[in-house]
């Protein structure tokens, strides 16, 4: 068995199970190495029935109660599922635990025989109850006590216990080789082996284990983020600047710039100047315009499209979805025409027919001086530029290296520029963004009203709904998000298909609509087209729509569980309202009960700069807080957060450094392994993103 094998090849995993691993992303056997356990359970002492009953309990608190079975369980069929029930009693104690859809317990747990039941409780009336236990043998749970038990992130149908199982076959079945980083690099960092970082990331000895098996996997992942952009930087460092572009004094850009209806900030105007003199210099650019959610990007792209098209040459935008493209294309089209500039402006997307694709082809090799508006499709291979000098990307997803390079390879070294509204601080940028010159732009338009924020609990939830209806009265529409796609096991938490429902029937007279990432993209697709055209009036959704959405008219955004969020991703949410000219809302529901959480949560009730949240969440966490709330955003890690981590983001570049200063393309038999696992980490790269 091999990493790249089949997830069906590990013992017990039929079609059936296996498709419910494809739910959460896994499919092979690496990809289920690769699913790290969201949390940890501490396994809880054992007690009687009477010791339990006779102390103060909590609603959903982990117990493993010691129990003889005296009568056998009893099996009843609801029609919708089988529910097993069983009664521990001790003297005048009694305690009921409850199993749904597991019949077959009734044969193993025999009258006589005694147990280890391990699991939540839950409360109804005076009456005490664990739902769902795991049954162990007395010796067993005796071995297990004291240790760390893994808690994944599950789809409905798959159990913790299902995926912790398949993990631990598949770490016994695989030869994980020899490690790939050099025993100096793990000498100099105090690195664990990889072996043993894998083994207890999944099934930790102990909690110091478990941070040695963090560190280890989380300096992995920016080490090769890392290493990869300085080879991605070192083989494209200094290439000549073949494109000879019309002096900036008799450029289009002012004509455009003096017609916009709202004059560009200070900061729009600094970075404009830094692309042009760049696309102007004697190498070609590699930049990166840093800006905060709202802060007028996307007029400096078509500004330096603008400006590529009046020398002669082609240009290209990437876009992280099918609607922002579309949208992004339209607005295009409608500024040329508006400044009378005779730009031809190509649109080319996945969901597009074969002959609309054929007739865009065509149109990119007819114009020499076209803006491309596209998706993933642009670096197909059918895609084929004739005069391409500006590539420009959203840095959306963790591989763009990999996703630039495929783009940069369509034209004749074009010049690269790429977009993000992550809130790095600037030293942790200047690293993650090695191959780039760093562009701020640090204010946003005058003409955009702040939002307005509110952090309240679930009993807001009526005044919530009646605000909703108001604003949709008045012509806007709204944004719910939930953290969750489906019902999960071991997570209390809103999800977007209950909720839905739930809030049709709260407000009938709404066009309601659920998104969520697990959808076809042609259904996304349509579901964002028909937001954005306002035939919906209420998304309830995912953070799907984090990034590749712009409603001018969607003035309310309703977050669910926003505790469970990491605040530049709340922060990016947060950014899909307050695009139009009407005052917007951000409605945050907090069903946590700890203080740190009302404090994170009140940062961004206080403030709408990312940079500012960004920092202040990182001074409540602290570095330490392994498996907390994580920080989300456009770059996005498995477990690595790039803010509570940015010691070892550092400690992976100063490593990435000495080896691309001794061995700049990593040909050296040295550095053979390192160089084989970055290929992989490139390949996984082109193969897994989903744009």
């Amino acid at each position: 068995m091999e990493l790249k094998s089949s997830i069906s090849e590990i013992k017990g995993i039929g079609a059936k199970t296996a498709q419910l691993f494809h739910k959460i992303g896994v499919y092979t056997v690496g990809d289920i190495l690769l699913h790290f356990p969201r949390d940890y359970e501490r396994m809880p002492a054992m007690e009687t029935v009477a010791e339990l009953l006779a102390r103060e309990t909590a609603e959903g608190e982990l117990a493993a109660v010691a129990g003889g079975v005296e009568r056998a369980p009893v099996v009843r069929n609801t029609g919708r599922m089988p529910i097993t029930t069983l009664t521990l009693r001790e003297g005048d104690y009694t305690l009921n635990l409850v199993w749904f859809h597991m019949p077959y317990l009734k044969n193993s747990l025999k009258h006589g025989s005694n147990w280890i039941f391990l699991g939540k409780l839950s409360r109804s009336g005076n009456r005490l109850s664990l739902d769902q236990p795991q049954v162990l043998a007395p010796e067993k749970y005796q071995q297990m006590q004291g240790s760390l038990m893994p808690c994944y992130a599950l789809t409905q149908g798959l159990s913790k216990n299902m995926v912790s199982k398949t993990v631990r076959l598949a770490l016994d079945s695989l030869d994980l080789g020899q490690d790939y980083l050099t025993e100096d690099i793990r000498q100099r960092q105090e690195l664990a082996e990889w072996n043993f970082a894998l083994e207890n990331i999944h099934f930790p000895v102990s909690e110091q284990a478990l941070a040695q098996a963090r560190k280890r996997l989380v300096f992995d992942e920016f080490f090769q983020f890392i290493l990869a952009a300085g080879l991605q930087k070192n083989q494209m460092e200094q290439v000549k600047n073949e494109f000879v572009f019309a002096p900036m004094e008799e450029s289009w850009a002012h004509q455009v710039m003096a017609g916009l209806p709202y004059e560009l900030t200070g900061a729009q105007k600094r970075v404009l100047s830094e692309i042009r003199e760049n696309m102007r210099g004697p190498v070609i650019m590699q930049r990166l315009i840093q800006g905060d959610v709202g802060s007028g990007k996307t007029v400096l792209a078509f500004l330096a499209m603008v400006d590529c098209a009046q020398s002669g040459y082609q240009s290209a935008l990437m876009a992280p979805t099918e609607v922002l493209a579309r949208q992004h294309y339209e607005t295009f089209v409608s500024m040329c025409e508006q400044f009378g500039l005779r730009i031809p402006v190509i649109l080319l997307t996945g969901s597009m027919t074969a002959r609309e694709k054929r007739r865009a082809y065509d149109r990119i090799q007819l114009y020499s001086k076209a803006i491309v508006i596209g998706t993933h499709a642009l670096i197909q291979e059918r895609t084929l530029f004739d005069n391409l000098a500006l590539v420009i990307t959203d840095e959306q997803h963790r591989f763009g290296v990999k996703q630039r390079e495929k783009l940069y390879l369509k034209g004749a070294q074009p010049h690269i520029l790429v977009m993000s509204a992550t809130p790095i601080p600037r030293t942790l940028a200047l690293i993650l963004y090695g191959d780039l010159d760093i562009s701020l732009v640090d204010e946003v338009p005058a003409r955009r009203l702040p939002i307005k924020n509110c952090v309240v609990n679930t009993s807001y939830r009526p005044k919530a709904y009646a605000f909703i209806r108001k604003q949709v009265e008045l012509g806007h529409q709204v944004y719910v998000i939930c953290p969750l796609v489906e019902e999960s096991e071991g997570l209390e938490a809103e999800n977007v298909t209950d909720y839905a429902q739930s809030l049709a029937k709260e407000l009938p007279e709404l066009a309601i609509a659920c998104l969520h990432g697990k959808m076809k993209g042609s259904l996304k697709n349509q579901i964002m087209e028909d937001f954005a055209a306002g035939r919906t009036q209420v998304l309830v959704s995912t953070t799907v729509i984090e990034v590749g959405v712009n409603v001018p008219n969607a003035t309310v955004m309703l977050i669910e569980d926003a505790q469970r969020f990491g605040l530049a991703q709340l922060h990016q949410l947060r950014g899909r309202v307050g695009r139009g000219e009407a005052q917007s809302y951000c409605i945050m529901i907090n069903t946590g009960e700890n203080e740190v959480s009302k404090k994170r949560l009140d940062i961004l009730n206080q403030s709408n700069d990312g940079f500012f949240i960004a920092s202040e969440d990182l001074k409540l966490r602290g570095p330490g807080d392994f498996f907390g709330i994580r920080q989300s955003g456009l770059l996005q890690f498995r477990l690595g957060d790039i803010y509570r981590d940015g010691a070892l983001i550092k400690a992976a570049s100063q490593e990435a450094r000495l080896i691309l200063a001794e061995d700049p393309a990593l040909r050296s038999a040295a550095y053979e392994c390192i160089r084989k696992q970055i290929d992989a980490y490139l390949q996984d790269a082109a193969e897994t993103v989903n744009l």
